[in-house]
């Protein structure tokens, strides 16, 4: 979460599909399930891969937007489309096959289509369905629930994120389109790696205030990320949890590392709608 380039990596690079044990995640990469059930999280991942495709080779970022677009277009792409219901019918623009992009990005399509994001599903659910053992007693049932629905949907929200930002046909709760995403991507600049490893002194008081059952990777993380983010002029920074949540490999960050945190380490508020946090050992 402080390491961006490494971060982009993480969402253009497959994992390694294991499990060394029931608790170990690995197969999910930088996933959880509530992300792929709720779509929660993938305007951090897209501004990401905006970000990294828009300042390559230390570019301004204007003059690669069309190339950036594409790359979006083909880390989202499915193959196989039906075309009874497709919307591009309609509107051509709103199609969800990129795979003539795959010369350009062999990393993010295939030349029939399966984008990046598809074949990392589908690689963990034919992990799972291989190692039921090997995972915990609860995934393979969830695994079976992306398997029936995860594709019509990840296909109806690429086509919600291709729509103009004034269309008038827009339809449906999940605003994200590729055009904000840009706009983010282009204020926002280019990767940067703020990671930084806390001194002795620090590193003892984040193992005095971390309780049982909190890894301590969590409080530093925490610590390095509020750090690496707080403005001047702010006591709190933004808690993007779904993607720590993903960058732990399990929803128990939000669910019970935080809570058993705030109070000792940080003090968590929604602010303007938002969770955010600060350190309480930076007072």
């Amino acid at each position: 979460m402080v390491n961006e380039p490494e971060e982009f990596r993480a969402f253009t690079e497959f994992p390694e599909y294991k499990a060394e044990g029931r608790n170990d995640t690995s197969y999910m990469g930088h996933f959880t399930f509530p992300m792929l059930f709720e779509f929660l999280g993938f305007q951090y991942i897209l501004t990401l891969l905006a970000r990294g495709y828009l300042f390559r080779e230390g570019s301004s970022g204007y003059d690669r937007i069309d190339l950036a677009r594409c790359a979006l277009l083909a880390w989202c792409s499915l193959s196989g489309e039906k075309t009874k219901k497709a919307p591009d019918q309609v509107d051509p623009r709103l199609r969800v096959n990129y795979g003539e992009y795959a010369e350009e990005f062999p990393e993010l399509v295939t030349r029939s289509g399966e984008g990046w994001m598809i074949r990392h599903v589908e690689n963990i659910i034919r992990f799972v369905e291989a190692n039921p053992t090997a995972v915990r007693k609860t995934v393979p049932e969830k695994v079976q629930t992306l398997k029936k629905g995860f594709r019509g949907q990840w296909a109806n929200k690429v086509r919600q994120m291709l729509i103009p930002p004034f269309a008038s046909n827009t339809q449906g709760a999940w605003v994200l389109r590729f055009d904000d995403i840009l706009a983010d991507a282009l204020e926002l600049g280019p990767l940067e790696n703020k990671d930084f490893e806390p001194n002795a002194d620090t590193l003892q008081r984040l193992t005095e205030l971390t309780p049982d059952g909190v890894p301590i990777e969590a409080s530093t993380l925490l610590y390095k990320y509020y750090v690496a983010n707080k403005e001047e002029d702010r006591e709190y920074v933004f808690l993007p949890q779904q993607n720590f949540n993903a960058y732990f490999g399990t929803t128990a960050f939000s669910q019970k590392w935080t809570a058993a945190l705030n109070g000792t380490l940080i003090e968590k508020k929604v602010i303007d709608g938002l969770c955010k946090y600060r350190l309480r050992m930076i007072e």
